[in-house]
C-alpha cells in the first residue's frame, strides 16, 4: 500500500490504473472487446435515441423516458470505455488527478440519474396499469420533465457529494488504483485518511438516494403484480405482463451487477472487474435490444426508418 506518511492529495498529480491482471498478449484481445461491445452500445443506444425523436407515434411518457435511458447509456459507457481502451494499448497507463476526478464525478452522476430514471419508468407502468383512465391526466407531458429533470439534479447532487469527499483524503506513497477506471472504492483504498466521513456520506447516498429509486421500482411492481393477477383474461394478463417484462430485465440487470460489485467482499478484485464491465457496457448494450426485440412500436417505427432509406435508393 505504500508509506502512510507520504504526502496528501495536493501533491497528487496523477494516478496509475492498474487495468486487469492478464498476460501483455491478450491486452490487444481486451482492446477489441471493449472495442466490438462499446461500438455496440453507441450504435443501439443512438438508434433507439433516433427512432424516438424521429417518430411522432413514440412521443409518449414511456418513450420519453425510454430516450433519456438511452442517452444516459451511452454516455457513462463513454465516460469509462474510451479510457480504458487506451490504457490497454499504453505502457503509460496514466490518468491526471482532475481527470480521474472528472471521470468519478460523470460515472457517478449518470449511473445514479439512471437508477432515478427506472424508478419514473416503472411508476408510469404502475399508472398505466393500475389507473389507464386517468394515465393522460397523470402522466402529464410536464410531470414526465419534472421527474426527469429530477433525476438528473439528485444524480449532479450526489456526484458532487461522492467526488468531493474521495478527493478531500490524503494519499499514501502508491498512486495506483487497482481497477481499469477511477472507482471511489479503489481510489480510498490508497488514501493514508480516517475514512468515516467517506463511508458515512456513502451510506447516507445509499439511504437517501438509492433506496428510495428501489423502493419505488419493488412498491410499483407489487401494485402492477396485484392489479395484473385480478385480470380476467390470460391475454390480458399477459399484455401487462409483457409491457414490464422489459423494464424489469433492465433493472435487474443493472442492480444485480452493481450490488454484486459494491455490496459483497472484494475477495476477488478481478472477479469485481469483470462484473463491472457488465454496469458499464454490457447492460447498456442491452438495454436497447431488450426494448426493441420485446416492443412492436419500436420495431414498427425501425421498419419505417429503413423502409424509407431503401425507397431513396
Amino acid at each position: 500500500m505504500g508509506d502512510k506518511g507520504a504526502g496528501n492529495h495536493s501533491d497528487v498529480t496523477d494516478f496509475i490504473l492498474e487495468g486487469v491482471r492478464v498476460h501483455p498478449e491478450l491486452h490487444i484481445l481486451l482492446f477489441l472487446l471493449f472495442l466490438l461491445v462499446y461500438g455496440m452500445v453507441l450504435l443501439g443506444n443512438i438508434s433507439m435515441m433516433t427512432i424516438i425523436v424521429t417518430d411522432s407515434q413514440l412521443n409518449t411518457p414511456m418513450y420519453f423516458f425510454l430516450g433519456n435511458l438511452s442517452f444516459i447509456d451511452f454516455s457513462y459507457s463513454t465516460v469509462i470505455a474510451p479510457k480504458a481502451m487506451v490504457s490497454f494499448l499504453s505502457e503509460k497507463k496514466t490518468v491526471s488527478f482532475v481527470g480521474c476526478a472528472a471521470q468519478l464525478f460523470f460515472f457517478a452522476f449518470f449511473i445514479v440519474t439512471e437508477g432515478f430514471v427506472l424508478a419514473a419508468m416503472a411508476y408510469d407502468h404502475f399508472i398505466a396499469i393500475c389507473n389507464p383512465l386517468l394515465y393522460s391526466v397523470h402522466m402529464s407531458r410536464r410531470l414526465c420533465t419534472q421527474l426527469v429533470a429530477g433525476s438528473y439534479l439528485c444524480g449532479w447532487l450526489s456526484s458532487i457529494l461522492q467526488v468531493s469527499t474521495t478527493f478531500s483524503v490524503s494519499f499514501c506513497a502508491s498512486r495506483v488504483i487497482d481497477h481499469f477506471y477511477c472507482d471511489s472504492y479503489q481510489i480510498e483504498r490508497i488514501s493514508c485518511s480516517n475514512l468515516s466521513v467517506n463511508k458515512m456520506v456513502s451510506l447516507s447516498l445509499a439511504a437517501f438516494i438509492i433506496l428510495p429509486t428501489i423502493v419505488v421500482i419493488v412498491v410499483s411492481y407489487m401494485y402492477i403484480g396485484t392489479t395484473v393477477l385480478k385480470i380476467p383474461s390470460s391475454e390480458g394478463r399477459r399484455k401487462a405482463f409483457s409491457t414490464c417484462s422489459s423494464h424489469l430485465g433492465v433493472v435487474s440487470l443493472l442492480y444485480g451487477t452493481v450490488s454484486f460489485v459494491y455490496l459483497t467482499p472484494p475477495s476477488n478484485p478481478e472477479l469485481c472487474k469483470v462484473a463491472s464491465v457488465f454496469y458499464i457496457l454490457v447492460t447498456p448494450m442491452l438495454n436497447p435490444l431488450i426494448y426493441s426485440l420485446r416492443n412492436k412500436d419500436v420495431k414498427q417505427a425501425l421498419g419505417k426508418i429503413l423502409w424509407k432509406k431503401k425507397a431513396l435508393y
